[in-house]
Formats: C-alpha cells, sequence, structure tokens
C-alpha cells in the first residue's frame, strides 16, 4: 500500500474534486445501483461526513475550494437545532467534522461554539444511574449503542477547549459500560443494550443491526475498536487501549481473505452469500491506524500492515476509480441487513473512513474523532 499511496492520493483529490460537482448542496447518506447519492435531512446521522470528508482534504492540501464547500455545514446544523429535530446521540458524528475540524483549522469563533453547544447536548443524555448515553429519542428511554463509542471525543474534545471536567467525567463513564458491558471476552461487541432508566439496572442485549443478540455486526466491531482507539488518546488510560486491542484482535481474525468484513462476523450462510460490508472495513482500518500510533513501534507495526492489507483491498477491488459518473467511493456497503435496507450500497461514512485513513498513512495529525 505503501508504493500505491501517491497514486491514491492524486485519484482520490480527482474523485472528490468531481464529487464536489456531482454532490452539490445534498447531504448524502446512501447511493444505489444507479451512483448517484441521495439527499438526506440535515438533521439526519449522516450529514457531517461529506464535509468532514471536505475537510480532511483540505487540511491535506491547503486548496481553498474544499474549505468553500466545506464552510457552511455547522451553520446549517445549528440553525437545524433551534427547530423541530431529530438530533441524538450521534451529534459527534455531525459535528466533530465539521464545527470542532473547522475550529481546530481555522480558528473561528463560532464554530467553537457550535462544537461546545453539541457537546453541552450531547452530556445533557447521560443517564447518571446507567451510566450510559442515550440512544435515540422518542420511547427509547433506556436503550445505548455502541456507535456513541465514536461520539465520546466531542465531550473529550470540549473538555480540553473549557478546562470543564464534566464531558470528560461523562465520557468516560460512559467508555467503562462499553468496556464492562458491551465488548465481550472474546472481543466481539453488542450493538444495542437496554437498561432500566430509573435504576440504571442492565435489562438484555438486543439484535439492532446484527444477526442477532449474540451476534458480532462487523460495522459495531469497528466503532468499539475506532472508538475506545480514540478515548486512550485521549485520557492515557490503558484499559481503554486494552479493550481496543481486543476488539481488534478479534476483528482481524474473522475477515475472509481479501480482508474486507462481512457485514457480521456469525450471519448464517445465505444463496446469495453474505454480503461485505465496506464501511465497517475502512472504519476499522482507521482505528488499526490509531492504535498502531498508540503502541511500542514492534506491535503498532503489525497494527499498521493489518490497516494496509484492508485500505489496499478496498483500494484495488471496491473503489470506483473507472466509475467517474459514480458519485461515492466505495461499493459494497451493507446498511441495516436484517431490515433489508441499503445492502449492497455506498455508504457516505465509509467514504469517509476511507478518506480518513488514507490521510493518516500519509501523515495526517489533526485528529477529530
Amino acid at each position: 500500500m505503501k508504493e500505491a499511496l501517491p497514486s491514491v492520493w492524486e485519484a482520490l483529490q480527482v474523485k472528490v474534486d468531481r464529487m464536489i460537482r456531482q454532490i452539490g448542496a445534498k447531504s448524502p447518506h446512501v447511493a444505489k445501483a444507479d451512483g448517484i447519492y441521495d439527499d438526506m435531512r440535515i438533521d439526519w446521522w449522516t450529514s457531517g461526513f461529506w464535509p468532514g470528508i471536505l475537510w480532511i482534504m483540505y487540511d491535506m492540501t491547503g486548496k481553498e475550494h474544499y474549505k468553500d464547500a466545506a464552510w457552511s455545514w455547522d451553520e446549517q446544523f445549528e440553525k437545524k437545532m433551534i427547530e423541530a429535530n431529530n438530533y441524538h446521540h450521534d451529534v459527534g458524528f455531525q459535528f466533530l467534522p465539521t464545527a470542532v475540524i473547522k475550529y481546530k483549522l481555522t480558528g473561528d469563533q463560532d464554530a467553537m461554539r457550535r462544537g461546545l453547544f453539541a457537546a453541552n447536548f450531547l452530556a445533557g443524555r447521560f443517564n447518571l444511574a446507567g451510566r450510559f448515553l442515550r440512544a435515540w429519542n422518542q420511547d427509547k428511554i433506556g436503550w445505548s449503542i455502541v456507535d456513541s463509542s465514536m461520539n465520546l471525543s466531542l465531550l473529550f474534545w470540549a473538555a480540553e477547549e473549557t478546562a470543564d471536567p464534566r464531558f470528560a467525567q461523562i465520557g468516560r463513564a460512559h467508555a467503562n459500560t462499553v468496556v464492562d458491558r458491551f465488548i465481550r471476552e472474546d472481543g466481539s461487541v453488542n450493538h444495542i443494550l437496554s437498561f432500566d432508566p430509573g435504576s440504571g439496572e442492565f435489562i438484555e442485549s438486543l439484535g439492532g443491526q446484527g444477526a442477532g443478540p449474540q451476534s458480532s455486526w462487523s460495522r459495531g466491531q469497528a466503532w468499539a475498536l475506532h472508538g475506545m482507539a480514540n478515548t486512550y488518546r485521549f485520557t492515557g488510560d490503558v484499559n481503554y487501549l486494552r479493550a481496543s486491542q481486543r476488539v481488534a484482535h478479534y476483528f482481524l481474525a474473522c475477515l475472509p481473505d481479501d480482508q474486507v468484513a462481512h457485514w457480521d462476523f456469525r450471519a448464517d450462510e445465505s444463496p446469495v452469500g453474505i454480503p461485505r460490508d465496506t464501511s465497517a472495513a475502512a472504519c476499522a482500518a482507521s482505528g488499526l491506524l490509531e492504535l498502531a500510533d498508540a503502541v511500542p513501534s514492534a506491535e503498532g507495526a503489525l497494527y499498521r500492515r493489518a490497516a494496509e492489507r484492508i485500505l489496499f483491498s478496498l483500494t484495488q477491488s471496491y473503489a470506483t476509480w473507472d466509475q467517474p459518473e459514480h458519485e461515492a467511493i466505495l461499493i459494497e456497503g451493507t446498511g441495516n441487513f436484517p431490515a433489508s435496507q441499503n445492502i449492497d450500497v455506498s455508504l457516505i461514512y465509509g467514504d469517509y473512513y476511507y478518506v480518513e485513513a488514507i490521510a493518516k498513512l500519509l501523515g495526517w495529525k489533526n485528529r477529530i474523532f
């Protein structure tokens, strides 16, 4: 992969430049067989990933057209915050790759304010009795999901920015619940856990987007791997590092020959096989690169090589370099298999984590997740 990086980066710039023209003002989530990204509402959980790609490209290249295309997204999010909306546990996915990175790269004070506003919103979802961040809205009062491992960076950033420890205290409390409850002894993970919202008592594991309550949904594995590695970077607490490593070792042991994860590592074979999920592969590769930076050089090199193998496979076999009309970077993502939603599609968060991981291989340091 190392030898191919310059040409991959050049191809990515050509691809993202074309995506800017094709996507325009859309808030993309899924591109199906026609290769055309949809346009979701601004408070949909994936709305931060496209501008996140643009900010990484700006940081890596200094080219103003990336900044120009990314600039207004956090403003749009803020406007939606004061209207009827459906923001929830995933505000980290929305404000980290927009407001927070915008502030880090440009010093924009409004962006900082918006990021802190989102951090306060996320902190307000903390259930003190159960020590977890509540998932979703409406009646799911006692639910929590492994995806929130990735949103904790918003709280740790806010703690550093304000010197207010309450953000980090909440982040660590939820991270401890991830380690104690979500990550199983063998390194597989639960997707959704249910707690009594009053007493905080654990009730049960729910299948969620995996094949069942005790299955191993690969994107959930990637969220935990990457999220706990991020939490270690912010806290220096080795318990989170070991948790991330445990998930990483399980993830790598389950990969098929081409190194791109199936949608669930414990799914039963179907007549058409078990679909891949390139978004899980890309997110895990980026998380493995976090681990590579976190541990001693010899061990870290193992994680780096594993990430490079995944990224090489994605680059060679799952990308749309020869399809200029296609608005996405990666194909063969799986959104929600149990609900028969978005199977064998392109997913904007898969594209984001692919760009993030390639940028890390090239030395990108302005981490936001």
